[in-house]
């Protein structure tokens, strides 16, 4: 009998970059995320992994690379990046599954993976298929959603949580929509061949009121300069790490 197969979140057919992010007011997000990419990434390389790049949200911050695969496990997300980045030869534009990619070994310098892993039900096995493609001293940017932000830290205190956000295992508090803990993700990335360099706290103001009451440029510029603190204690709903691929 053959294994089960990993269960994968699939993006097919959905909407999702026009009603989260277009419609969504989620400018102050994306602008956070923007300002964690340009302090993590390097400004320059040759060949750039962005794994599950959807619609190409972020794939044209990656100027400075010569050559960019947007990997997606959904065709018409693709097709949706295509549309948005146009034709550029620059650009690969592949189909496929994180937990078996379909590269070569060493084939990238660099890699990111934003807003993704929280949908892996395995991402010990995730992080062993990234690191399988990049090369020894590679950049790889992972953003994860954080399980012990402050928001859960106030409502487990306060017993509006059953969950504990200092549990290391993780929560699934949709289908296929995990929250990790930061301790169980660093010991992740050094079993899969990884050395973490910085951590960033991401997106402290995620808040509707915050949104309406204060200007969008005042937000960023506000959480930008909190995102170091992310090196000595992280209780931002996302965190934003830098780690290295080990020679091997």
């Amino acid at each position: 009998m053959s294994e089960p197969q990993t269960p994968v979140c699939d993006y097919e057919g959905s909407d999702y970059q026009k009603r989260f992010w277009d419609l969504g007011d989620r400018a102050y997000e994306d602008a956070a995320e923007a300002a964690a990419l340009k302090r993590l990434l390097p400004s320059a390389g040759e060949y750039l992994l962005e794994l599950g790049a959807g619609a190409g949200r972020h794939s044209p911050r990656y100027k400075g690379y010569g050559r960019v695969a947007l990997l997606d496990y959904s065709l018409s997300q693709l097709n949706q990046a295509r549309s948005r980045l146009g034709a550029q030869d620059r650009y690969d534009y592949v189909v496929g599954d994180v937990y078996s990619l379909p590269f070569k070994r060493g084939a990238f310098d660099s890699a990111t993976m934003i807003r993704v892993i929280h949908h892996m039900a395995d991402p010990q096995a995730a992080l062993v298929s990234v690191r399988r493609v990049l090369g020894s001293g590679a950049s790889f940017i992972l953003e994860y959603a954080n399980k012990r932000n402050l928001k859960a830290i106030l409502r487990w205190i306060s017993r509006r949580q059953s969950w504990n956000p200092f549990d290391p295992d993780p929560v699934e508090f949709v289908e296929l929509n995990f929250n990790f803990h930061p301790g169980s993700v660093r010991t992740w990335l050094q079993i899969s061949g990884f050395t973490v360099e910085r951590q960033l706290a991401v997106s402290h103001f995620r808040l509707q009121l915050a949104k309406r009451l204060i200007p969008l440029r005042i937000l960023v510029a506000a959480d930008s300069a909190l995102q170091p603190i992310g090196r000595w204690i992280r209780l931002s709903p996302s965190v934003f790490v830098l780690a290295h691929a080990k020679a091997t």
